[in-house]
C-alpha cells in the first residue's frame, strides 16, 4: 500500500509539514517514489498567479533541448527556483542535472486568447515536451500550468527533501498533497508516481484499480489528447475527474456516482434515479474495482477523498477551519494537526466523499444517497 497526505491551510507552508505528517506513516511506502503537488502557491509566485510553471527534471541536453522549444513558442523566462545540489545525492536517490521550476511570460499574441485556449494550448506544449524527452530520457516534465508545481524523485521522502532543500520559502504553498509510493504493479518510473495532474485536476490513490483498462480504453476513446501516458492505472482518477467536470458538468458530489455507482436497490430509491442510471449506463466503462482511497484538487483548491464501494484502504480527514488534513493513517493527521479537537476526525465509508472548499470553514460530507446539484 502507499501512503497519502494532503493539506489545505489559510497559512502558507512549506512542504516538509506534509511531509513530516507521511514520515509518521512510513510503513506504508518503500522509497520507491515521492510525489508532491503545491497549488495556491506563495512567497515569489504569489504575484504570478496566471504565469504557467513548468516543473520537471532534466539533463544538460535536455534543458537546451527546452530552451530552444520555449524560444520558439515566444515563451520568456519570469523566475526559475536555483536548486544547488551536493555532488553526491543521498544514497537511493538517482543522480540528476536539474530539477526545474521555471514561470513564464506568455507570448503576446496568448493575451487576446480565451481560457479554454489557452489551457488546450499548455496541455499540448506539456504533452509535447514529455514526447520530446522520452526517447533520450533527457526531460521529465511533470506539469506546465499556473499556480502549480509538482516534484517527483525516488527515494526516501525525508532524505529527498533534505536534499532538495524543499523547507524554504520559495516553495511555500496553501494546498500540499504528497504520497510515498509503495511499488507493487509496474517498473519504478517517476510518472507513475503520484499525484497526477491534468488541467488543474489532481488525484492521488492508495489501492488497485483492476478496471483500468476499461477506464483507459474509453477515456481515450473520448479523443481527448490529455487522455495519455497511464503509467500507473491510478492516473485514470485524474482523468475522470476531469471528464466528469469538464465534458459532462458534473460537480465533485457526481464523481463518485460514475466510479462507483449505486445498486440497485439504493439508486431506484433515489431522488434522480432516472438521470443516475442514464449516467450509470452512459459511462459503465468507467466505473472502478479497488480497493482504492482518493484524495484529489479540483481548479478552485477544493480538496476531498473518497472510498471505493470494498473500503479496504485507510484514510481519515480533520483539522479546524482555516487548516484541514486528509491522510492514510489518523497518526499523519496527529502529527500535522495535534491539537484539533479529535472527535470532529471522519472517515469516509464507501458512500461518501469528505471536501473542503477552499474557504475552509468546514468539512462537508456528500453522500450519494443525497440530491445532486448540477452544475
Amino acid at each position: 500500500m502507499c501512503r497519502l497526505l494532503a493539506i489545505t491551510s489559510d497559512e502558507f507552508m512549506t512542504p516538509i509539514r506534509a511531509l513530516q505528517g507521511l514520515q509518521v506513516m512510513r510503513e506504508g511506502y518503500d522509497g520507491s517514489g515521492v510525489g508532491l503537488l503545491l497549488r495556491d502557491l506563495g512567497g515569489p509566485f504569489l504575484k504570478m498567479k496566471r504565469s504557467p510553471i513548468l516543473s520537471g527534471i532534466f539533463s544538460d541536453a535536455g534543458l537546451r533541448k527546452l530552451d530552444k522549444y520555449m524560444l520558439q513558442k515566444g515563451f520568456l523566462t519570469k523566475y526559475k527556483i536555483s536548486f544547488r545540489l551536493p555532488h553526491t545525492p543521498p544514497a537511493g536517490i538517482p543522480k540528476r542535472d536539474i530539477y526545474l521550476i521555471r514561470a513564464y511570460d506568455y507570448p503576446s499574441d496568448w493575451e487576446s486568447l480565451e481560457k479554454e485556449e489557452i489551457n488546450n494550448r499548455l496541455m499540448m506544449m506539456r504533452l509535447d515536451l514529455r514526447r520530446l524527452g522520452e526517447h533520450a530520457a533527457d526531460m521529465i516534465v511533470f506539469s506546465f500550468w499556473p499556480d502549480t508545481i509538482m516534484i517527483k524523485e525516488i527515494g526516501e521522502p525525508m532524505a529527498i527533501a533534505e536534499y532538495l532543500q524543499l523547507d524554504r520559502k520559495e516553495l511555500s504553498a496553501r494546498i500540499v498533497m504528497v504520497q510515498g509510493r509503495q511499488n507493487t504493479n509496474y517498473a519504478v518510473d517517476l510518472y507513475a508516481c503520484h499525484p497526477f495532474f491534468l488541467q488543474g485536476f489532481s488525484t492521488m490513490t492508495n489501492g488497485e484499480n483492476t478496471a483500468f483498462i476499461s477506464n483507459r480504453e474509453y477515456l481515450i476513446s473520448r479523443g481527448f489528447p490529455g487522455y495519455s501516458g497511464y503509467f500507473s492505472d491510478s492516473e485514470v482518477f485524474t482523468h475522470i475527474l476531469h471528464y466528469a467536470n469538464e465534458s459532462l458538468g458534473l460537480g465533485i458530489e457526481a464523481f463518485k456516482h460514475i466510479i462507483t455507482p449505486l445498486g440497485k436497490n439504493l439508486l431506484d430509491q433515489h431522488a434522480q434515479a432516472g438521470m443516475l442510471k442514464h449516467l450509470k449506463q452512459s459511462c459503465r466503462q468507467l466505473i472502478i474495482d479497488g480497493p482504492n482511497c482518493v484524495v484529489g484538487c479540483l481548479p478552485d483548491c477544493t480538496l476531498f477523498m473518497i472510498q471505493d464501494s470494498k473500503k479496504l484502504r485507510p484514510g481519515v480527514v480533520g483539522g479546524r477551519p482555516g487548516l484541514y488534513v486528509f491522510a492514510s493513517e489518523i497518526c499523519g493527521l496527529d502529527a500535522v494537526i495535534p491539537e484539533r479537537d479529535k472527535t470532529k476526525d471522519f472517515q469516509p465509508m464507501h458512500l461518501d466523499t469528505a471536501i473542503v472548499r477552499p474557504a475552509r470553514t468546514e468539512m462537508l460530507v456528500s453522500h450519494q444517497t443525497d440530491a445532486l446539484f448540477m452544475n
